[in-house]
Protein backbone atom coordinates (compact mmCIF):
# COMPACT_ATOMS: atom_id res chain seq x y z
CA UNK A 1 0.00 0.00 0.00
CA UNK A 2 1.33 3.44 -0.91
CA UNK A 3 1.12 6.04 1.84
CA UNK A 4 2.30 9.61 2.29
CA UNK A 5 4.11 10.24 5.56
CA UNK A 6 2.77 13.12 7.65
CA UNK A 7 5.48 12.91 10.33
CA UNK A 8 8.99 11.56 10.42
CA UNK A 9 8.94 7.80 10.98
CA UNK A 10 12.18 6.19 12.04
CA UNK A 11 13.68 3.88 9.39
CA UNK A 12 10.88 4.74 6.97
CA UNK A 13 11.12 8.35 5.87
CA UNK A 14 10.46 12.05 6.35
CA UNK A 15 7.24 14.06 6.02
CA UNK A 16 5.98 14.29 2.46
CA UNK A 17 7.63 11.11 1.21
CA UNK A 18 5.53 8.57 -0.64
CA UNK A 19 6.51 5.10 0.58
CA UNK A 20 5.25 1.60 -0.10
CA UNK A 21 4.52 -0.36 3.10
CA UNK A 22 2.69 -3.54 4.02
CA UNK A 23 -1.10 -3.19 4.11
CA UNK A 24 -1.36 -4.25 7.76
CA UNK A 25 1.38 -1.83 8.87
CA UNK A 26 -0.44 1.03 7.16
CA UNK A 27 -3.95 0.12 8.36
CA UNK A 28 -3.06 -0.84 11.93
CA UNK A 29 -0.21 1.52 12.81
CA UNK A 30 0.50 4.44 10.48
CA UNK A 31 -3.01 5.55 9.53
CA UNK A 32 -4.69 5.39 13.00
CA UNK A 33 -1.83 7.34 14.61
CA UNK A 34 -1.94 10.08 11.96
CA UNK A 35 1.60 9.34 10.84
CA UNK A 36 0.52 8.76 7.23
CA UNK A 37 -2.37 9.10 4.82
CA UNK A 38 -3.30 6.93 1.86
CA UNK A 39 -1.72 8.11 -1.40
CA UNK A 40 -4.08 9.64 -3.97
CA UNK A 41 -3.58 12.25 -6.70
CA UNK A 42 -4.65 15.16 -4.49
CA UNK A 43 -2.73 13.80 -1.55
CA UNK A 44 0.46 13.60 -3.61
CA UNK A 45 0.23 17.34 -4.35
CA UNK A 46 -0.30 17.94 -0.63
CA UNK A 47 2.75 15.75 0.07
CA UNK A 48 4.93 17.91 -2.14
CA UNK A 49 3.98 21.00 -0.11
CA UNK A 50 4.56 19.08 3.12
CA UNK A 51 8.02 18.02 1.96
CA UNK A 52 8.92 21.59 0.96
CA UNK A 53 7.97 22.97 4.38
CA UNK A 54 9.87 20.15 6.10
CA UNK A 55 12.97 20.93 4.04
CA UNK A 56 12.72 24.64 4.95
CA UNK A 57 12.31 23.81 8.63
CA UNK A 58 15.33 21.49 8.70
CA UNK A 59 17.48 23.98 6.77
CA UNK A 60 16.60 26.72 9.27
CA UNK A 61 17.34 24.42 12.23
CA UNK A 62 20.72 23.52 10.72
CA UNK A 63 21.77 27.16 10.19
CA UNK A 64 20.73 28.00 13.76
CA UNK A 65 22.73 25.02 15.05
CA UNK A 66 25.81 26.08 13.05
CA UNK A 67 25.60 29.62 14.45
CA UNK A 68 25.23 28.28 17.99
CA UNK A 69 28.17 25.90 17.43
CA UNK A 70 30.38 28.82 16.43
CA UNK A 71 29.25 30.70 19.54
CA UNK A 72 29.99 27.70 21.80
CA UNK A 73 33.46 27.15 20.39
CA UNK A 74 34.44 30.82 20.64
CA UNK A 75 35.51 30.82 24.29
CA UNK A 76 36.67 27.98 26.55
CA UNK A 77 34.65 26.91 29.57
CA UNK A 78 36.57 27.37 32.84
CA UNK A 79 35.72 25.07 35.74
CA UNK A 80 37.41 25.08 39.14
CA UNK A 81 37.52 21.89 41.15
CA UNK A 82 39.48 20.52 44.09
CA UNK A 83 42.59 18.69 42.95
CA UNK A 84 45.56 16.92 44.47
CA UNK A 85 49.23 17.81 43.98
CA UNK A 86 49.60 15.83 40.74
CA UNK A 87 46.58 17.42 39.08
CA UNK A 88 44.12 14.60 39.75
CA UNK A 89 40.69 15.79 40.80
CA UNK A 90 39.06 14.60 44.02
CA UNK A 91 35.84 14.10 42.06
CA UNK A 92 35.13 14.35 38.39
CA UNK A 93 33.67 16.81 35.90
CA UNK A 94 30.54 15.40 34.26
CA UNK A 95 28.39 16.52 31.35
CA UNK A 96 25.90 17.97 33.83
CA UNK A 97 28.56 20.21 35.37
CA UNK A 98 29.64 21.42 31.92
CA UNK A 99 25.99 22.13 31.01
CA UNK A 100 25.60 24.14 34.25
CA UNK A 101 28.67 26.23 33.42
CA UNK A 102 27.39 26.87 29.91
CA UNK A 103 24.00 27.88 31.33
CA UNK A 104 25.76 30.35 33.65
CA UNK A 105 27.23 31.93 30.49
CA UNK A 106 23.76 32.14 28.96
CA UNK A 107 24.17 29.21 26.57
CA UNK A 108 21.53 26.58 27.28
CA UNK A 109 22.64 23.08 26.29
CA UNK A 110 20.99 19.83 27.33
CA UNK A 111 23.43 17.68 29.29
CA UNK A 112 22.50 14.64 27.19
CA UNK A 113 23.86 16.38 24.09
CA UNK A 114 27.32 16.78 25.64
CA UNK A 115 29.45 13.79 24.68
CA UNK A 116 32.19 12.73 27.09
CA UNK A 117 34.00 9.44 26.59
CA UNK A 118 34.39 9.35 30.37
CA UNK A 119 34.15 12.01 33.09
CA UNK A 120 37.09 14.44 33.30
CA UNK A 121 39.34 13.50 36.24
CA UNK A 122 42.40 15.73 35.77
CA UNK A 123 43.25 19.40 35.48
CA UNK A 124 44.14 20.99 32.16
CA UNK A 125 42.41 21.57 28.85
CA UNK A 126 40.02 18.94 27.54
CA UNK A 127 38.04 18.82 24.29
CA UNK A 128 34.33 17.99 24.51
CA UNK A 129 31.86 17.42 21.66
CA UNK A 130 28.32 18.85 21.82
CA UNK A 131 25.77 17.29 19.47
CA UNK A 132 23.46 20.14 18.39
CA UNK A 133 21.86 18.77 15.21
CA UNK A 134 22.12 15.48 13.28
CA UNK A 135 24.62 17.17 10.96
CA UNK A 136 26.21 19.72 13.34
CA UNK A 137 28.59 19.06 16.24
CA UNK A 138 30.34 21.76 18.25
CA UNK A 139 33.76 21.37 19.83
CA UNK A 140 34.09 23.02 23.24
CA UNK A 141 37.34 23.39 25.19
CA UNK A 142 36.93 22.78 28.91
CA UNK A 143 39.73 24.16 31.07
CA UNK A 144 39.81 22.55 34.49
CA UNK A 145 41.75 24.44 37.15
CA UNK A 146 42.63 22.98 40.54
CA UNK A 147 41.92 24.79 43.79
Amino acid sequence: MKVILQREVEKLGTPGQVVDVADGYARNYLLPRGMAIAASKGAVRHAERLKATHDQRTAKARTEAEAFAAQLGAAPVRIEAQAGEEGRLFGSITAERIADELAARGQQVDRRKIHLEEPIRSTGAHTVTVHLHPEVNATVTVEVAGQ
